[in-house]
């Protein structure tokens, strides 16, 4: 086994969820940098690292030292400690503050700011306030570096690992020790699986009872990611069976403490394909139930509204916006005028959803009454906004989040003050926030869905706007017919033919077109046309900006073309920015594009929300990004909500409007190619969509008209 000691010039690449490390090494008795390969616990620029390994060569990048064996040493040289200061190790001193620190004490500067932490008041630019910054960092690095090491020689990333000890605290070990499956329910981003290594390790038995009841919450929370609201009896009983290789008493007993403890709901159901015992988190059974009971309140009391003539009101309107409606769209204001209960307006691109919107605002002006205008994104917000001239803003934002009380403010007891809302893009909401929106709208107010119910279910559980369609419970008008300035565009044109089943013609030579296909097989070609789609080709050709006009829309996060690869790809293009910063292995870096990826109430930013990285303070180890001109602080350890947004999912496109799409389709992509989701993501593109891949891909995805069963039970309580 060969020895080698010498300090961490950079780092490569770091794995956060296994701690592998590619990084240069200035080695003792080495003119040349080493490249040295391992595990390694949170690695820092200026570290000095004794190793024990062995030499091997890499087909690709040549002879590399590979680390077995390894243990830290404080820096001893100054340009050591210089690194390791300015590595972004302690919040309150960048590289800049770390050399002019180093300029004064020298070898002697980690010996100050352990024990004489004063002394850094001779440095310009520490006061007082950046003194007391730095000597907490200084602990709390000391404190959390111990917790790292036995939480990653546990499986634990060091992201996770700081997350452990911003919630624990100096408890962080006795906790996990204890019971590491309180990590799975308190820690966001930790899973039961995180939680049941941590735990093996730890040498905990497989049929603990802890961990056979964390194992059936960890299911449930994870078919509720899949989309389902709840879980049949048996099936649960099943998957717990196989997943923890327990036996079945165990799993039964397990449910049924759950149950008592009220941490799940079990209720017998009647359905069409049978009766079953459904289990429910609880969050989702009060969510469901609720839904069902508010919704049936709004159908039951009569408005406070008074009635309005409504063929008086129809003719006024088309004469003061000079317009000519359209039956379909005379229908629908006509019922919601005359039998002023909860309605739902739904239809494809094109078929005059926006113009009811406009049309029944300008009504309810007439008679002065109260509108509130909403919908689930901040970009289908914003375009609500744009379209009526009226304010609209986010469900999360109508409704007030609330810091001080850790939930909304607007709700059963203190409602909306509204006569009349209306929300779009309704196919978006899930049933915890529908939940929610209804708690706070008084019983007697109109209110007014709009939505699609033919693009992708909302991303969180449920499938609430088809479950009320479906019940039939409300009146539904259903928009199919284009009307002609619509028809002018291939992208609406297209995107109706894709919904009702057929494949669309594509011809590049037709006038003003605005959809194309570009035929390639290969994922690696895809992956380069795409590049070069968004770096010149649609700018040069239709003026739109690369970064904030153009949407890459993926089917897949993983592959060639899928979201992680084409957003690295699109970065290195892009924005080959100097300044940034590295975690884990994601980096972010001044002017990125990036999407908030779970609801921050704290921050009032949500899930799906795109915005640009303007500033990086590396001394206070915060990220700025601006959502809509409005600017929001992170610190380093909250990046784990963060990614880069050159390229998105499709799921987390729903809402959104992009001036132009490009959109990879492959055969490679076969478990998600559905029709519901090719004519959501065609749906996204206003002036310009590209699909890249191929046209049998295309053909598979069209004739999968296979929407993905959930499990909810809103439908049925709607009709009972």
């Amino acid at each position: 086994m060969v020895e080698i000691q010498g300090y961490i010039e950079r780092i490569t690449y770091n794995s956060e969820e296994t701690g592998f490390t590619v990084f240069k090494v200035k080695a003792q008795g080495q003119s040349d940098l080493v490249s040295v390969v391992g595990t390694m616990i949170s690695p820092m620029p200026g570290e000095v690292i004794h190793m024990k390994g062995e030499w091997i060569r890499h087909p690709k990048y040549g002879e590399q030292f590979k680390i077995l064996q390894y243990k830290t040493l404080i820096p001893a040289t100054v340009n050591g400690i210089r690194k390791y200061l300015g590595s972004g190790l302690i919040k309150g001193i960048g590289p800049v503050m770390a050399s002019r620190i180093v300029d004064i004490f020298g070898e002697k500067t980690l010996d100050v700011i352990e024990n004489e932490t004063g002394k850094l008041s001779l440095v310009e630019g520490i006061g007082e306030k950046r003194i007391e910054m730095i000597r907490a960092a200084w602990e709390e690095q000391k404190e959390i570096r111990e917790v790292m090491i036995f939480l990653q020689a546990h499986g634990v990333s060091s992201t996770y690992a700081t997350k452990i000890f911003k919630h624990y605290g100096d408890n962080s070990i006795s906790v996990v020790k204890e019971n590491p499956y309180r990590l799975a329910s308190d820690i966001m981003g930790i899973g039961f699986i995180t939680a049941d290594k941590i735990a093996q390790k730890l040498g905990f038995e497989k049929n603990t009872s802890f961990r056979v009841e964390a194992g059936i919450l960890y299911v449930l929370n994870k078919i509720a990611e899949d989309g389902h609201v709840y879980y049949p009896y048996e099936k649960l009983i099943d998957e717990t069976i196989e997943m923890l290789e327990v036996e079945k008493e165990l799993v039964i007993n397990a449910i049924t403490v759950a149950y008592s403890e009220r941490k799940i709901i079990i209720e017998r159901i009647s359905k069409e394909e049978g009766e079953d015992k459904a289990v429910y988190l609880t969050q989702f059974h009060v969510c469901e139930l609720g839904i069902s009971n508010k919704l049936k309140i709004l159908r039951d009391v009569s408005s406070h509204i008074p009635k309005v003539n409504s063929n008086e009101a129809i003719e006024f309107v088309q004469k003061t916006i000079n317009i000519a409606l359209a039956k379909k769209q005379i229908e629908a204001i006509k019922s919601i005028l005359e039998k002023r209960t909860p309605h739902i307006i739904t239809g494809g691109p094109g078929v005059g959803k926006t113009t009811i919107i406009n049309v029944l605002i300008k009504i309810f002006l007439r008679y002065e009454l109260n509108i509130l205008l909403a919908a689930p994104t901040g970009r289908a917000a914003k375009r609500m906004n744009e379209t009526s001239g009226h304010t609209a803003k986010t469900i999360h934002r109508l409704l007030e989040y609330s810091m001080q009380s850790g939930g909304f403010s607007k709700n059963d007891k203190s409602p909306l003050n509204c006569d009349v809302l209306i929300i779009d893009e309704s196919s978006m909401i899930d049933t915890v926030l529908m939940y929610h929106l209804l708690k706070a709208v008084l019983p007697g107010t109109i209110l007014i869905l709009v939505g699609d119910m033919d693009q992708l279910p909302s991303v969180g559980s449920g499938n609430v706007l088809k479950d009320i369609i479906n019940s039939k419970v409300f009146p539904v008008i259903e928009l199919n017919e284009i009307f002609r300035q619509a028809k002018e565009s291939r992208i609406i044109v297209a995107s109706h033919q894709i919904r009702r089943g057929f494949i669309p013609k594509f011809e590049a030579d037709v006038p003003k077109n605005d959809l194309f296909f570009i035929e390639k097989e290969d994922p690696e070609q895809v992956l380069k046309i795409i590049i070069e789609l968004v770096k010149e080709r649609i700018p040069k050709k239709f003026g739109f900006d690369s970064v904030s006009d153009i949407q890459v829309l993926t089917p897949m996060n993983k592959g060639t073309v899928g979201a992680i690869n084409l957003n690295m790809s699109l970065q290195e293009n892009l924005n080959p920015n100097e300044v940034g910063i590295t975690r884990g292995a994601r980096n972010f870096r001044i002017n990125d594009k990036v999407m908030q990826i779970k609801n921050n109430y704290d921050k009032e930013v949500f899930n799906g929300d795109i915005g640009k990285i303007i500033w990086i303070n590396s001394e206070d180890q915060k990220v700025f990004i601006s959502f809509d001109e409005r600017q929001v602080i992170y610190d380093y350890s909250d990046l784990d909500e963060v990614v880069l947004a050159y390229a998105v999912s499709v799921h987390k496109s729903q809402g959104s409007e992009y001036p132009a799409i490009v959109i990879p389709i492959l055969t490679q992509h076969y478990m998600l190619l559905q029709r519901n989701l090719i004519y959501t993501a065609i749906t996204r593109g206003k002036k310009l969509v590209v699909i890249v891949g191929t046209k049998k891909a295309l053909a598979i995805a069209i004739k999968n008209d296979k929407v993905d069963k959930r499990y909810t039970y809103l439908k049925e309580r709607l009709l009972n």
